[in-house]
């Protein structure tokens, strides 16, 4: 098993959306653009937003695992994969790379 690069590629906010549906939060998304986590293998990084992993965590297993090729030539390097969290007011969007680095 491989441990796998997450890294925040770019974040969005939908004010007008926020400001029309959302009931106001006391905590918001903390990653800033540039943040780099690694999985070690199927474990959730340290500081990764629960809500987050629930979406990256099927595709880092994958990629831990030796996966490539998602969809058929969707992404430029096969070992990789770009998933965003399902925050509709501000999405995230991250991008997933296999290490050649062993799990611990």
């Amino acid at each position: 098993m491989k441990k796998v690069k997450i890294t925040v590629m770019k974040k969005v906010r939908h004010d007008d959306l926020i400001e029309k549906y959302e009931n106001p939060l006391e905590h918001e998304c903390d990653v800033e653009l540039g943040d780099v986590f690694i999985a070690n293998g199927w474990e959730k990084p340290k500081n990764l937003c629960s809500s987050a992993w629930e979406n990256l965590s099927p595709f880092v297993m994958a990629l831990a695992n030796g996966a490539e090729d998602f969809y058929d030539g969707w992404m430029k390097n096969k070992k990789s994969a770009m998933i965003s969290c399902n925050d509709g007011f501000r999405p995230v969007s991250f991008l997933l790379e296999t290490m050649d680095e062993d799990a611990e």
